[in-house]
């Protein structure tokens, strides 16, 4: 019975170690810690383990639903050098924040040349922190000028050549609509005045990657920020914005836009598109209202000056911990290839990086405006590519809310102020 049960305990003992042998012996699991969205990225991941071969398998692991708490979450663990982040989407404001630190394993120039070949300029720019690409560019995002045709039409707008805010402002405001904006005390308020200041010729912070909050000069107290500040108060003083002009965030604007009856024009992300399909789909929308929907490039600040559209989307870090890096790199260039891209925006209506993805015929099919998208990605502008992007955006929402409040003569000057005291250590937020 001794010696039965010695057997027994060293068959115990020796069951897990060949267990983990096998598991040793298998392809490394990288882990990609990805946003929420409609399934597309865990569907890539799925693609891209079964294309390598056996060479790595990717399981997806979800970040919180807001940027903010993704941005949290990333950056704690990987404080602690956390190894177990192979590859992370990352909302493009944060990227410096995170290769300041430390915290982005240094992209290979043959990757680098590689994955960005034929991609968007706004979409490269976002992925780039002092001239070098720091996270590899995956969907990219913009915001359109989304307009009612008939609401064009009656004031003899012609949407086929670029307009003003002046203009759609007088449009709105003569036919009783509204021009829905982004006006909540949120991320959204920053879009949108950052798209403003670099439409009209300037910049929210003169030297963005200066290494010493004291040396980021912000730059808002200038022409270029007094008249985005002049177009805000405009914008308010017409009545267009609507009653909830100070809470109004994407989502709320898109659902005026389909249900409203004095929606006229509205800036926003091309997700309204498929919103509004699935709409009429289930029933809850008549389909003469989609019928209406017109879309253009972001609207001028001044007449015969390019608009500079709004920036996001997603990009991808490898982790500079990561035992794997790699392999993530290799993951990484499966999970942009242009014709994921195009199959991942027709599932989910995420606008690809790659230019070349928009030429699918699904996608063209899918996104009548996919033209109008590209164009903007190729002149849209990033938000302030600073490590110290979380002060200056929540500085300047401080100050520049609610829109009705906003004036050329203090809200540049007095966010400058805030700005540059709370980057120097001089006050809190």
């Amino acid at each position: 019975m001794r010696r039965r049960a010695a057997l027994l305990a060293t068959a115990a003992l020796v069951a897990p170690l060949a267990a983990c042998a096998t598991a040793e012996a298998g392809p490394p699991t990288l882990t990609w810690y990805i946003n929420p969205d409609s399934g597309g990225q865990s569907r890539i991941a799925e693609q891209c383990t079964e294309e390598s071969d056996g060479a790595y398998a990717i399981e997806t692991a979800l970040l919180p639903r807001d940027a903010p708490g993704q941005r949290e979450q990333l950056i704690r663990r990987l404080a602690a050098n956390d190894a177990s982040i192979d590859i992370m989407s990352l909302d493009p404001p944060y990227i410096p924040e995170f290769a300041n630190a430390g915290f982005l394993a240094p992209i290979p120039d043959d990757v680098a040349e590689a994955v960005t070949q034929d991609v968007a300029e706004g979409a490269v720019a976002g992925a780039t922190f002092r001239d070098e690409l720091v996270t590899v560019p995956f969907w990219a995002n913009t915001q359109l000028l989304w307009y009612r045709t008939s609401v064009a039409e009656a004031a003899g707008l012609d949407m086929t050549q670029p307009v003003t805010w002046d203009q759609i402002v007088q449009a709105a405001a003569d036919q009783g609509r509204t021009v829905a904006v982004q006006g909540v005390r949120a991320e959204s308020l920053t879009v949108w005045v950052n798209a403003l200041v670099e439409s009209a010729g300037g910049h929210v912070l003169g030297d963005p990657e200066a290494e010493e909050g004291a040396d980021i000069a912000p730059s808002l107290d200038t022409d270029a920020g007094r008249r985005a500040a002049e177009v805000i108060a405009t914008l308010a003083d017409a009545g267009v914005g609507g009653p909830q002009l100070a809470n109004a965030n994407e989502d709320i604007n898109a659902s005026m836009f389909e249900n409203d009856e004095t929606a006229g024009f509205m800036v926003n992300w091309p997700f309204v598109w498929p919103r509004a399909n699935g709409a009429v789909e289930s029933g809850s929308l008549d389909p003469s209202v989609v019928e209406d929907y017109g879309w253009a490039l972001y609207p001028q600040v001044d007449e015969g000056q390019e608009s500079r559209p709004p920036y996001g989307g997603i990009n991808l870090g490898v982790g500079a911990f990561s035992e794997h890096v790699d392999l993530a790199f290799e993951a990484v260039q499966c999970i942009v290839d242009p014709a994921k891209q195009a199959e991942y925006f027709v599932s989910d209506g995420n606008p690809p990086s790659s230019l070349v993805a928009f030429d699918d015929p699904e996608v063209q099919e899918a996104f009548p405006m996919a033209d109008v998208i590209r164009e903007s990605l190729q002149n849209a502008a990033p938000r302030p590519q600073t490590q110290f992007y979380n002060e200056v955006s929540t500085s300047l929402q401080r100050t520049w809310h609610a829109p009705g409040s906003v004036s050329p003569d203090t809200s540049p000057r007095e966010a400058d102020e805030l700005i540059e005291a709370v980057l120097s250590g001089e006050a809190l937020l």
